[in-house]
């Protein structure tokens, strides 16, 4: 019990407490807890964006290359998947996400090897590890996506190599920019999930590898038509169930965001497929499975930006303007210039991911069913004009690195196969194995 002579001093020490910033700043500001249903979902997302690269991008590349190539693209998805995991635990993460020195620009050092993250490390409500293994499957993802740009030309160990460089190079700084408290973060840049780190990053380094590398051989008065698109069809399904660990999870919560990020994923989605097979019917004459399950990716490119931030009807316009764009993208883009996008990487995510940037820009407004704009911003030509900053930014950035680290790749160990390697198919010639044999 307290003696009432006491309770004098008692008053000044709390007095005294309530005069140190520091000290009330801890009593209002009670430490970050674990949430079991937080850390629930976010396994199951961190799951679900794996999903997407294996087996779900392997089985739609794989089932669109020729039938002699299709184990050399399911090979490459899964050794992208064990190398990324690997570089992101030595330097992938803390470059991103760690505090440095020069943090506008490259994370630190404190993380590598993930040196201070322990059991009870915590990220908000979700432990540290769940974080780090979460980001991680967008590291894993995003170069994968640029092999559909050089399918069936590439050397398997030159492959390698531009895999390590551009994650180093390329991804880490571009996803510290964004997410890592980063210049393009403190701009007001929007990205919920990864419209600008993952896809226009991928898209733009596929264009350029698709300039540098050239045309495969016959391209284009061989026809080079998908083998198995019904390998296709269930890979591009796999896709939009995974996508929802994407945009969803990138909340970081089980809470009313995630829900309504899962919404307008599926809205944009579906919207998206509905687009594209219209403008096919309309203009080739019958539908098909390629351009319905193409549209549907294109969708869910172009809502990834935006999931976080945008409302039903955002999703409706977002997703109709990928399918519609993107169908003119990877069609008259492609044989206007005469570039050989083997899989159409640039067209669907460099093109979708532009969009949805874009986009994001003009939905995110609160009288649009948004959640309204950055910290900072308050117009909406404010923030489609912050919005093309990081663009630009990007697009730029990843354009010169990536002819840089090509060229360098190719002058030490070249980056095409021999002419009677890609005859032959890369299954046989890299890998000594077939996908068929029948």
């Amino acid at each position: 019990m307290i003696s009432l002579k006491n309770r004098p001093m008692m008053g000044w020490v709390g007095l005294s407490v309530l005069l140190v910033p520091g000290v009330a700043m801890a009593a209002d500001t009670p430490p970050p807890t674990l949430n079991s249903g937080d850390t629930a979902w976010m396994i199951t997302a961190t799951a679900l964006v794996l999903f997407m690269t294996i087996p779900g991008l392997s089985l739609f590349y794989g089932g669109m290359v020729r039938t002699k190539n299709v184990l050399s693209v399911l090979m490459q998805c899964f050794a992208i998947t064990a190398l990324v995991s690997v570089l992101w635990t030595v330097f992938g993460f803390s470059l991103s996400f760690s505090a440095g020195p020069a943090n506008d620009w490259i994370g630190g050092l404190d993380n590598l090897f993930l040196k201070g993250i322990e059991v009870g490390t915590l990220k908000g409500t979700i432990p540290m590890t769940v974080f780090v293994i979460f980001q991680m499957t967008f590291a894993i993802i995003t170069p994968a996506l640029i092999i559909g740009a050089f399918a069936e030309r590439m050397k398997f160990s030159s492959l390698l190599a531009f895999i390590t460089l551009w994650l180093a190079i390329v991804y880490v700084p571009v996803c510290h920019w964004v997410w890592g408290d980063g210049w393009l973060q403190s701009k007001g840049v929007l990205d919920f999930a990864g419209g600008t780190v993952v896809h226009i990053n991928a898209g733009i380094a596929g264009l350029v590898a698709a300039l540098v590398m050239g045309k495969r051989k016959g391209y284009p008065t061989t026809h080079m038509a998908p083998h198995n698109l019904p390998l296709t069809v269930t890979g591009a399904g796999m896709l939009w169930v995974g996508w929802f660990g994407f945009n969803a999870g990138s909340q970081l919560a089980a809470d009313g965001g995630a829900g309504m990020a899962m919404a307008v994923t599926q809205i944009a989605t579906a919207m998206a497929a509905i687009a594209w097979m219209s403008m096919e019917w309309m203009r080739h004459g019958k539908p098909s499975a390629l351009g319905i399950v193409t549209g549907a990716v294109a969708g869910l490119v172009a809502i990834t930006p935006a999931s976080g931030f945008v409302g039903p009807v955002g999703a409706l316009v977002i997703g109709g303007a990928a399918g519609v764009v993107c169908f003119f993208g990877a069609t008259t883009l492609k044989r206007s210039f005469g570039y050989d996008d083997s899989l159409d990487a640039f067209g669907v995510h460099g093109v979708g991911g532009i969009i949805g940037a874009i986009l994001t820009g003009v939905f995110s407004a609160k009288e649009l069913g948004g959640v309204g704009f950055a910290k900072g911003i308050d117009t909406m030509g404010q923030q489609i004009a912050t919005q093309f900053i990081g663009i630009g930014a990007t697009l730029v950035y990843c354009a010169v690195a990536t002819f840089i680290i090509l060229k360098v790749i190719g002058v030490i160990m070249g980056l095409r196969v021999d002419e009677e390697e890609e005859t032959m198919g890369l299954d046989i010639s890299l890998h000594d194995e077939r996908g068929y044999t029948l």
